[in-house]
């Protein structure tokens, strides 16, 4: 029950905060390890996945992904045999985790034992508030498998620190964090629901913590600056969109525009555009959609955030996400402070 007496929370996102430099012993960038958890069983070299969106992951962007030291997430808005086909192409690779999203419906209990069979080393379960019933009762049933020990479940999105401790009691083996932050995602506006990113990072991080749990930052993230606080504020690895959507590796076919341009279709999982190409009923819509100038390589994108956070670690003198994590701290700053932190001659 909402109390009239006490003082809202104050919650914090991006901007809001710059990190402090520390003193720093890191002789080169290229001696900062940036390995680290996925899930509590699977590491990835790098703490970047690609998105669970029909415009920005299927077996392309997950290939490449894998190949580079990430990973990527296969979308569930195609038929379990055609995601399946993905998983198993991609065990010829030797390479590991591969990931695949399921909802949490009935129907999906076939779609995850089909995943598992086909070779999947972690199942995420892809719905927009994952405090619920149907998330519970969807681990209660992963949980029952006589192989559950050779895949991991990712489970969310959550925001809030019970959330947190729910998922972590239910059996996830890492925490999706994130509601309502997506470049695409209208949650907060049509609902009210959602709190800003680094504080729903902290807030489940420090619980998950206690159950060797990590966390999995996802939503509003447009910088190496800005996965670099999400790591700072506890999360293990980032979810990433937008900033891999329009790449030739991003699913959909290019749209030339008459001055010769390319494009491609970037469209919120909650919106009418995905609802309505998987035939779903065009309701409860909580995204939007629009078109991505051509980016080119997924490769460009992820060596140029490799090369950010880097340079963040050198910062804080560490040379690895645990040193990273312990020296952090921050401050707060003023809408004049976020206006120094970016280039200001140019706007001139």
């Amino acid at each position: 029950m909402i109390d009239l007496y006490t003082p809202g929370k104050l919650a914090l996102t991006y901007d809001d905060v710059q990190l402090i430099p520390q003193f720093s012993k890191v002789l080169s960038r290229s001696h900062v390890f940036l390995q680290t958890r996925l899930t509590k069983n699977f590491d990835i070299s790098l703490p970047f996945i690609a998105s669970p969106m029909d415009t920005v992951c299927g077996f392309q962007m997950a290939k490449t992904m894998l190949q580079l030291g990430a990973t990527g997430c296969i979308h569930r808005f195609m038929s379990v045999d055609e995601q399946c086909a993905i998983v198993n192409e991609l065990t010829t690779l030797s390479v590991e985790p591969i990931v695949a999203a399921i909802g949490a419906s009935d129907s999906d209990r076939m779609r995850a034992e089909r995943l598992i069979h086909s070779g999947v080393h972690v199942i995420l379960i892809d719905v927009a508030h994952g405090d619920h019933i149907n998330v519970k009762n969807m681990l209660r049933y992963l949980n029952g498998f006589s192989n559950r020990d050779k895949f991991d479940v990712i489970a969310g999105s959550i925001a809030h620190i019970d959330s947190a401790r729910n998922l972590c009691d239910w059996g996830a083996d890492a925490l999706r964090v994130g509601i309502g932050g997506g470049s695409l995602c209208k949650t907060r506006i049509q609902t009210g629901h959602g709190i800003p990113s680094l504080t729903s990072i902290l807030e489940c991080s420090e619980v998950s913590r206690n159950y060797n749990v990590p966390v999995i930052a996802d939503g509003g993230i447009r910088t190496s600056g800005d996965i670099a606080k999400a790591l700072a504020f506890g999360a293990e690895s980032v979810m990433l969109g937008s900033m891999l959507a329009g790449t030739k590796e991003s699913p959909g076919p290019y749209i030339e525009e008459s001055d010769g341009s390319l494009w491609k279709e970037y469209r919120g999982s909650a919106s009418s555009a995905t609802k309505q190409a998987h035939g779903m009923v065009d309701k409860n819509v909580e995204g939007e959609s629009t078109k991505i100038r051509d980016k080119g390589g997924t490769k460009y994108i992820i060596d140029k955030l490799n090369d950010g956070i880097r340079s963040a670690f050198s910062y804080s003198g560490a040379h690895n996400i645990m040193e990273y994590q312990k020296n952090a701290d921050y401050y707060r700053v003023t809408s004049a402070g976020q206006v120094e932190a970016k280039p200001h001659l140019i706007n001139r």
